[in-house]
């Protein structure tokens, strides 16, 4: 580091040392200084989106793998349009740090003491920081170069020891000015359990875990939010227990481990998961979140399992506060509970589906057909629609191959994050990324971003004409009856794959499993733009493993 710095660059420089490689930006007057003075020759490359939610899912898809994502916006007209992508982002604990250019100081004050309004200002300085500050877990303003080291590290050690977004309003005029350069570097906060709910955790589970007979653990979002990945997958074969996932937390580990059975959500779970979770008389639910989805028709039964979540443990009656997940792994594995022995364990198999090339497409034949394109090498990401239901029987054998923003649940979320997943994944990985086609309508320039970039993931639009995942959760009857949907749950018709040609980059067109199988062909073979895959099915066909909710 050089011994004299500007905010510009500290900012920079910061961003840099976490590992950010990538900043998704939306041109704007107020920050555009700091982009072509300080980012622009940087390191960090600067990726032109097209919206702000494009760039919010985009820098959340990119933190999910690379620990830390960022956009760059400008005041209010900008930044509030990627709220909903930043609350999402707190929801599931994704860590991104949104920098809001600003007006300066002078334009600030005479705003407020005249009323002579600057472009984009609405009531003053503090609208776009009350906006953000509930869905963040740090707001600063940086108008003086004094404080600025100080704020800036503050926001930034919050956004890596959380993992939530944080906000940084960045005022046009201070970008220049100079500040202390930065002193070593900033690392998470050290997590913190209750010597005493720690011990009692330990004991209470580890008692369970030597009485029980059919002992099960349920491994949730946070073994991947908190980097315990390793720790985990050591206990369960310490211990010789078989596991199961949440949609959340699919492939957190890989699904090829001899000890999964696979993913617990409800009545859209496997046979397999479901008889385990079902018939086990104790289990450890590490990390696990409570949501609307992993309790489909389903309702856990709390006297038999202790939850490890929110630095607390959970077991009937019982609740110890402060203890940490990864102190309480620690804890289980240094307690050396003998291992169990199990007999054969029942998985479920796959074999390639026999269907006719001119066969019409399905919902499950879809996924029955894609399971073969699914390897060590493909990271899925599946958005929030009837896909949740088929991608979650998918089996993923790549750990961490698996990408869902299923508690918050925005429609539209999986086709931008895209770029983001592209832009962090391994070289040797390929993106596919299943959408609705309701949610696809609402963020189709993603494929802009992507183009203009020579990105190549394949998006498959599963193309129903209807807000299929809406009408099941208001109404699932209709999709075995001849009632109508919903007015409200009708889409307007788009031609998917003609958009290929708007945006430059490939598409295709395809009802029967024929034409599937060519696409396919085809789009793994285009590893120069993003190919796109419009996969026409009848409007009432959904995945059989959504087929138990009558309404």
């Amino acid at each position: 580091m050089s011994e004299t710095s500007t905010v510009g660059k500290y900012l920079v420089d910061r961003l840099s040392q976490l590992g950010l490689g990538h900043l998704f930006s939306i041109a704007g007057d107020y920050s555009i200084d700091w982009l072509n003075r300080y980012v622009t020759p940087s390191s960090i490359e600067i990726i032109e989106e097209v919206n702000e939610v494009n760039a919010g899912y985009a820098a959340d898809g990119y933190a999910r793998l690379r620990g830390i994502g960022a956009l760059c916006v400008t005041y209010s007209a900008g930044a509030l349009c990627a709220v909903n992508a930043v609350a999402g982002a707190y929801a599931e604990k994704v860590p991104i740090v949104l920098i809001n250019g600003t007006p300066s100081i002078q334009k600030t004050i005479v705003f407020e003491q005249t009323g002579f309004s600057a472009h984009h200002f609405i009531s003053g300085r503090e609208t776009d920081m009350q906006s953000f500050e509930h869905i963040t877990a740090a707001t600063v303003r940086i108008e003086n170069p004094v404080t600025a080291p100080m704020l800036i590290d503050y926001a930034l050690t919050q956004c890596v020891s959380q993992r939530r977004p944080v906000y940084i309003e960045l005022l046009q005029d201070m970008v220049d000015l100079e500040c202390e350069p930065p002193k070593g570097r900033l690392r998470p906060a050290e997590v913190l359990s209750d010597p005493g709910s720690l011990e009692e955790s330990i004991a209470e589970i580890r008692t369970a875990l030597e009485h029980a007979e059919n002992p099960l653990i349920w491994v949730g979002v946070e073994v991947d939010r908190l980097g315990l990945q390793e720790k985990t997958l050591s206990l369960i074969r310490q211990l010789n227990i078989p596991f199961v996932t949440e949609l959340l937390s699919k492939a957190v580990l890989s699904e090829d481990d001899e000890l999964f059975i696979g993913v617990l959500d409800g009545q859209a779970s496997s046979e397999a998961a479901a008889d385990l979770a079902r018939d086990s008389d104790f289990i450890l639910a590490l990390g696990v979140w409570l949501t609307d989805i992993n309790s489909l028709g389903w309702s856990p039964d709390y006297d038999k399992t202790a939850f490890a979540s929110f630095d607390a443990v959970k077991f009937g009656t019982r609740f110890s506060g402060q203890v940490a997940l990864e102190h309480l792994v620690d804890g289980l594995l240094a307690a050396k509970i003998p291992p169990k022995a199990w007999k054969t364990l029942t998985k479920t198999t796959y074999t390639v589906p026999s269907l006719r090339t001119s066969g019409e497409i399905t919902y499950q034949g879809f996924y029955d057909f894609m399971q073969q394109y699914i390897n060590r090498h493909t990271l899925i990401g599946a958005d929030a629609s009837m896909n949740y239901f088929g991608s979650l029987l998918l089996k993923v054998v790549g750990a961490g191959g698996f990408v869902v923003q299923s508690s918050y649940s925005s429609i539209g979320y999986s086709a931008p994050a895209a770029t983001g997943l592209c832009l962090a994944k391994r070289p040797d990985q390929r993106v596919m990324v299943f959408s609705g086609d309701g949610g696809f309508q609402m963020t189709a320039q993603c494929l802009s971003t992507q183009t203009r970039f020579g990105l190549d993931p394949i998006i498959f639009v599963i193309d129903n004409g209807v807000y299929g995942v809406e009408q099941w959760l208001a109404d699932a009857s209709v999709f075995h009856s001849d009632e109508p949907f919903y007015r409200s749950c009708l889409l307007h018709p788009w031609n998917y794959s003609r958009l290929a040609e708007v945006f430059g980059c490939q598409g295709w067109r395809v009802d029967t499993y024929g034409g599937l199988m060519d696409a396919v062909a085809g789009a793994m073979a285009n590893t120069r733009s993003p190919s796109l895959i419009q996969v026409v099915v009848p409007d009432k066909s959904i995945p059989d493993n959504a087929n138990w909710k009558a309404r």
